[in-house]
Formats: C-alpha cells, structure tokens, sequence
C-alpha cells in the first residue's frame, strides 16, 4: 500500500493489515460453510449469499469475498433495521440469541434475501455481530418460488415478512417460529435446511470473532478496524478527488410491464445526476419515475438502490486489476451522499412491493455508470445486458420442487478490452448453475446452452454476447420470470453501436412458438414444453472501423460475427469468399465509414443518454 493513503492513527500498519487479513479469513469460513451446508443450488451453486462481522455499531468490518455484492453490500443495512426494531419495542441482544430478518423497509434487499444475526458477546460486553444473508427458494408469495412474482400488489403478497424475529433466545431455540416458518413456505426442506445452514455459518463467525478478539485484545482490533475504515475512505476519496468537479447526468430505461395497458406501468426512466465537489459525490436520482405501488419492480432505498451504487463506485474508482488492495469495509460509503425523492422507484413508500427489485437496480448501476462514461471512458464499460430470473416450479406428491435460474447476460466493450460474454452482471455476480446439477435435482431438461451470436454491439472493443438456455419440462410444471432489456438495448459508447435486447419464448422453432414479455407470473407449461431465455448483449466501445481486423477474422471464425455483419459494420473486406482481409479495400471502406460519422446525425440512445457539466458544484 501507498504510505500517502495511510491514516493509521490508532496503529500501526502492519498490526492493522495482520488484523484485517484475520477478519477476512473469518467471513471467508463463513462463506465456505454456508456454502457446503446449503440444500438449495441457487446457495450451493450460484454462490447467492453473504457473509460478514459488524462492529458493536453495525458497521461492516470484513465480508466473504466470493459472495455476490448483492447480497454483501445490504448486510449494514439489515444490521441498522434490527437496531431500529429492537430500540422501538425496547429489546435487548443476550448471548445465544439468532434473530432473523428480511424487512425490505428495514434495511432487506427484498423479501426472499433472509438475514441471520448473531450477538457476540466477550463476557457481558457486546463486541460485534456475526451475519449472513442468502436467497431462499420459497418464502410463502401467492405463487411458488422466490422469484417472477411479479404480480404482487402489495409487500404482503411477496411472502412472510420477519422483522427482527427471534429464532433463538438466549440459546434456546424457539419451536414454534421454526414450525410456523415451515408450513407457510413451498419446499419447505429446503429452506428450513437452508436456514439452519446460515445459523451455523454465523454461529462459526461468532466463534472465530471471538477467538480473533481474545488473541489480540478487543482494543486493539477495534483500534485497527477504525485505521482500515480510515483507509478506506482515505483511498475512496483520493480517488474522486481526481474527477473534476461538475454535475453529470445520464438516463436508463427500462421495460416495466411491456403488455400491461397502464403505461404507468411501462417504459420507466432512471435517473442519476452526479455532483463531484471535491473529494465528495453526491448521487441524485430525482427525476426517476415514481413507484408502482401495486407492482413489484420498486427498488428499497437501502438495501437495493444503496449498494448499486456503492458496488458501481468502488468498482470504477477502485479497480483491483489498477490499484492497491483495498479493504472492503464501511469506509468506502463515507465520501458517498445518495439522494432518492420517496415515492418514486428508487425509493418506495410501504407496502409498495419490492420482491422483483433486481433488474431495476441493475439500471441504476449502468445508468450510474454512463454518467461517469464522458469523464472516465477509461475506467467503465458500454451498457450492460440485464439478467432473466426465472423459477421453475411444480408439484412432487403433497409438496412442491423449486428450481431458480438466471440467464447470465452480458458486459459492454471496455478501454482496450471486448465485453465478457455470458456472465452475471454488476451487483449480481452469482456463478453458473451447471447443466448436470439441474438436469440431476429436477424434471428439467437442458436442451440448449450457449450464446448469443452476432448481436453483440460493434465496436472497436466488441460487446459481450449474452446467452441462450432452452429448457424442457419433463413433467407438467409452471414458470415465472422477471427480467428486463427486451425493449431497450445496452448503449454503445464513444462510438460504439448499442448491443441487442433479448427475448424470452415458449416452445421457439414450433407452430406454437409463443413470444413473451420481459415478466410473467405463474404460466403453465406441459411436459415436453420448450422455455427459450435469451440475455441482451452489451453495447459497443469506441468507432467499429477502428477494430483490429484481425480481432474481427477471430470472431468470424468463432461464429460471433457473420461475414455480412463483418462487412457492414466493421469494414472488412474479404477476398474470395475466404476468410483473408483485402488490405487495401479494407483501408478505403474504413476511410468512407469515419468519413460517414462525421456527418450530423442524430446521437444513439437506445439504452438511455449521458451528459457532462463541467465547473464546481455551485457554479451548476
């Protein structure tokens, strides 16, 4: 590390970073045993779950590194809303006790994302706590599964709703939560076993904690806590000193309901004003279209919009592959003001529901990002293909099977580098689902799995290709998906053309090839029925004429780019039908093509628009 960026006023540096290394290490047990424990694949697979330690203040000290930002990021948040509930009923923390909580309007992601959290105590004195959040498969919505319901009217049709609820009490498990839990979910082994797989992940947190404090003494890892979020910050804000003060601005677009006649409903905007002054940011989203209130695609302000942009930030300013390490911690938000009229979709009133919160949120990030395109085109991506959630659901005997996918999407071109093609996008981060795990667990069937080809924005630096999965149902069965990008496409940048949007069909290449929609609730599909998921493809970077055409001759032969596509929109000119480059046609073709931009056009928006104001905050 950087002597200049170390505040380390209560230690010194090599305690500081020993004692940090330690907690990291405690998250990651956690992780790894919750993992291994897990019933559920979207835990044991995709990796959706978090682990971290808090401070006695709620403050984020360490978290599990493999765990996806989405479900890190909110673990404060949670932390904060059990405080507030437990300071409003007069409730105190005692040794032994689990509490569970998963209160959108009480710092939750949403509804399905349970929070587990576990006191430590060193003798009398509360240190810190010990949490762990995951993605349960059912928690009682109207329909099955823990995603696609995208027809809850109100916070209470999205399932059970557990605001700081004791799970267990001074080390005395309570029973009756336990069997209430388990006859008001679908699968209920699964989640229950899920459940208790978090309660001994947090339970190992609480141990390890302990055992880090008594090894060192509690004052001095607090002490050194304090220096590493003094250092976080520190780097966060140096990095944003480097920005020039001024006011940027961008606008995403999303689909909403796409069938639905309310255009209320529909075609929703994002925005995101940045103001830079100094070594401070504040992020204004007034503008964005008001909530639905009885629609479930409103993000909660903390828990959701609070970490998109938290993530976005850290990520641009504070890329790994550019800077030092630095410690993810309670630090980084201190240079980060957010701002978020109540009401609207950034920030929703209760009992508006939230559970179909993802997509949206992951709006916010690009759009976040696109405004920070025109002054930092070397540090972000073009737009971004959103994911598809879907559940696949049905009945085994008196119970129900629940099965979560995610249809990966795609990155924009970057300075220097294409998009990454098939991946889980931006605060998401979950893993891949391999085909023999699903294939093994469910009666499904996946008949195709690759991706998309020849949509993917052109541009010096290509797009990422997002991807196709067809799925078979070998018995009869439901689905429900929530996703978004089947109206607007990722944006292309400094050039670059805008990606393709994506698609979702029932049973495709058949008589009764069905189009649908970006979010449907609860659709029946009969054994043999064919379910096509198809992701966006992100934007392009930068004038496609200035790719390497030998990068273009790659992507032929990979069968990501068509010789026609080749042609049209990169200006590579074959010779005799082969795959060879004619030099010189080529070079003219490109010259006519840079030539063609300069002529007024009108600008490219199919993902939204950015603009940039430069001069000082109070000169805008």
């Amino acid at each position: 590390m950087g002597m200049e960026h170390q505040p380390f006023s209560r230690t010194d540096p090599v305690t500081a970073m020993v004692i940090g290394g330690a907690l990291e290490s405690v998250a990651a047990e956690m992780g790894h045993k919750l993992t291994r424990m897990a019933y559920s694949s979207i835990i044991r697979e995709s990796e959706d779950f978090g682990a971290a330690i808090l401070d006695v203040h709620g403050r984020q000290l360490a978290e599990s590194s493999f765990s996806t930002p989405l479900q890190l990021g909110p673990i404060p948040g949670y932390m904060r809303g059990i405080k507030r509930l437990f300071e409003s009923r007069r409730q105190s923390f005692e040794p032994g006790d689990v509490i569970l909580h998963n209160s959108a309007y009480y710092g939750a992601s949403h509804g399905p994302d349970l929070g587990v959290c576990i006191p430590v105590f060193l003798g009398d004195e509360l240190i810190g706590f010990s949490f762990t959040t995951a993605h349960h498969l059912d928690i009682g919505a109207l329909t099955p599964g823990s995603c696609g319901i995208v027809d809850a009217t109100d916070a209470y049709a999205e399932g059970l709703q557990f605001k700081a609820i004791t799970l267990y009490s001074a080390g005395v498990r309570q029973e009756p939560v336990w069997q209430m839990i388990a006859d008001n979910v679908r699968a209920s082994a699964l989640v229950i076993g899920d459940l208790q797989a978090q309660v001994a992940a947090a339970q190992t947190g609480r141990d390890r904690f302990l055992e880090l404090v008594q090894r060192h003494g509690l004052a001095t890892v607090m002490a050194a806590s304090e220096d590493l979020m003094d250092y976080s910050e520190a780097r966060m804000r140096h990095e944003i000193e480097r920005i020039p003060d001024g006011v940027y601005h961008a606008t995403g677009l999303i689909d909403g309901y796409l069938d639905d006649p309310d255009p209320r409903r529909r075609d929703l905007r994002i925005e995101v004003t940045l103001r830079v002054q100094g070594s401070n940011i504040i992020v204004d989203l007034t503008g964005t279209s008001p909530q639905v209130p009885d629609r479930p695609i409103n993000m909660p302000f903390e828990g959701t919009v609070d970490v998109s942009v938290y993530l976005t930030l850290r990520s641009i300013l504070l890329d790994a592959t550019t800077t030092d390490p630095v410690p993810q911690n309670e630090g980084i938000a201190r240079p980060i003001h957010i701002v978020a009229p109540l009401g609207s979709l950034a920030n929703p009133i209760f009992p508006a529901p939230t559970i179909a919160r993802f997509c949206p949120g992951n709006v916010v990030a690009d759009t976040l990002m696109h405004a920070l395109a025109p002054v930092l085109p070397h540090n972000v991506s073009a737009g971004v293909g959103n994911l598809k959630i879907v559940a696949y659901t049905g009945r085994a005997d008196e119970d129900y099977w629940v099965y979560m996918d995610i249809t990966e999407g795609s990155y924009g071109g970057r300075y220097e580098k294409d998009g990454m093609d098939g991946v889980d996008t931006l605060y998401a981060n979950t893993r891949n689902n391999p085909i023999e795990d699903i294939e093994s667990h469910y009666p499904l069937r996946v008949t195709r799995y690759e991706l998309v080809e020849d949509k993917a924005g052109a541009g010096r630096w290509r797009g990422g290709n997002g991807s196709i999965r067809d799925v078979m149902f070998l018995e009869d069965g439901f689905f429900s998906v929530e996703g978004e990008g089947n109206k607007y496409a990722p944006w292309g940048l400094l050039g670059g053309l805008a990606g393709a949007t994506g698609a979702l069909i029932l049973n495709p290449d058949t008589i009764d090839e069905q189009h649908l929609p970006s979010k449907i609730s609860y659709h029946p599909a009969k054994k043999g029925e064919v379910l096509r998921t198809i992701s966006p493809c992100g934007g392009g970077y930068g004038p496609p004429w200035e790719r390497d055409p030998l990068a273009v001759v790659r992507d032929v032969r990979m069968g990501f780019v068509s010789r026609r596509h080749a042609t049209e929109l990169y200006g590579i000119v074959f010779e005799d039908g082969g795959l060879d480059v004619d030099q010189e046609a080529t070079a003219l073709l490109h010259r006519r093509m840079a030539a063609q931009s300069q002529k007024p056009d009108v600008p490219q928006r199919a993902g939204g628009q950015s603009s940039y104001q430069g001069g000082s905050q109070d000169e805008n």
